[in-house]
């Protein structure tokens, strides 16, 4: 049991450290995540979505400091329990998301490594049996260092996270692992190699044949049946490749022109996936930088989710020269996590993206 308790320290320890990290390093991201989660279509709790930031940060920080705790042994009775109720109420989400379909994606490592709604119950089962065996035993985690020392590293670890906590929420994450990161092409990441996996159907067919329902099973093809076409259900059972970026558009007046405004040598995109929720204080500086690039030969274009009436009340307000065109929220939240913010790119190539409060530190 000793030696149970040791591999279990160690493998809960690092793992509640890593996911902490990672999605602390984009507590906004998490809360968007938490939004799905609290929306009515899920555990409807809609009182909680204002508040669905703090407790992101909240959480993840004690993800954090729970694994720090547990790895160098201090306060275990406090430090196991916490565990042991944070994973029960991961695996009872993680089964109703994947039982019920609900939400598709954890958001339990961020944009870092993606799981199903299954495969998030599943590993939840499987640190939660980990964590049993942190609980049964207990009495055999040990302080590695003395009381003192453990206080230090505990509070260091609190200070570090909420410094860290501080720094990506006012500027953009440490590290993107999204496929809207500097460097990537847009285009790119749209595009389907030829040599891609497609999607495989199954095709349950039913006819009347001499009064009884009969029902052919085929891949595609429609099957040779003397007897009458009922109907036809679809079944995918592999799916096909899917890019990195499906579900970009650019659109005016209900026109995608977003393979048209892509091919620009100097493109300047103003982000600002909600209007009514935008950071209305920086529109001005917004103005003076988009001005700015124009100056520059840049072709600027403003993007949201909004809708037209609050899109042109916005130019009136802040005298921005440009016009704005529909994109989907989630898309724009997927982009970059500032409202707004403001990417640089050059023939579909994202050189640039910065948090508004980083507006200075664009370069034309």
């Amino acid at each position: 049991m000793k030696y149970l308790v040791w591999i279990s320290r160690i493998v809960v320890g690092i793992l509640f450290i890593i996911s902490g990290l990672i999605k602390l390093n984009d507590p906004v991201g998490f809360s968007f995540k938490l939004e799905e989660y609290f929306s009515q279509g899920v555990l409807d709790l809609p009182f909680l979505i204002p508040m669905a930031l703090s407790i992101s940060i909240f959480v993840v920080i004690v993800e954090v400091l729970l694994g720090v705790l547990l790895l160098i042994g201090f306060k275990p009775k406090i430090t196991v329990w916490s565990l042991l109720l944070m994973i029960v109420f991961f695996t009872f989400l993680t089964f109703y998301s994947a039982y019920f379909n609900k939400v598709t994606d954890c958001g339990c490592f961020g944009d870092a490594v993606k799981l199903t709604p299954w495969e998030s119950f599943t590993k939840d089962i499987i640190l939660l049996i980990f964590i049993l065996i942190l609980f049964l035993g207990r009495k055999y985690i040990k302080p590695i260092f003395n009381t003192k020392i453990n206080w230090i590293i505990g509070g260091a670890s609190l200070v570090a996270c909420a410094l860290f906590a501080n720094q990506v929420l006012n500027h953009l994450p440490s590290v993107d692992f999204r496929p809207y990161k500097i460097g990537a092409n847009i285009q790119e990441g749209m595009s389907v190699p030829d040599n891609a996996p497609k999607a495989i159907y199954e095709y349950a067919w039913r006819f009347k044949v001499n009064g009884d329902d009969k029902i052919v099973v085929t891949n595609g093809e429609y099957p040779s049946v003397d007897g009458e076409f009922i109907d036809v259900e679809t079944t995918e059972i592999q799916k096909g490749y899917e890019p990195p970026i499906h579900d970009f558009t650019i659109e005016k007046d209900g026109v995608d022109l977003a393979s048209e405004i892509l091919e620009e040598n100097k493109l300047v995109m103003v982000i600002a996936y909600d209007l009514a929720k935008s950071n209305n204080d920086f529109f001005s500086e917004v103005a003076g930088v988009t001005a700015k690039a124009r100056q520059k030969g840049y072709k600027v274009v403003g993007m949201s989710a909004s809708n037209e009436e609050r899109a042109n009340k916005m130019k009136k307000d802040y005298n921005l020269d440009f016009d704005f065109y529909f994109t989907d929220e989630t898309t724009l939240k997927t982009i970059v996590r500032s409202n707004p913010a403001i990417l640089v790119l050059e023939r579909g190539t994202i050189q640039q993206k910065v948090h508004y409060n980083d507006l200075d530190q664009l370069t034309f």
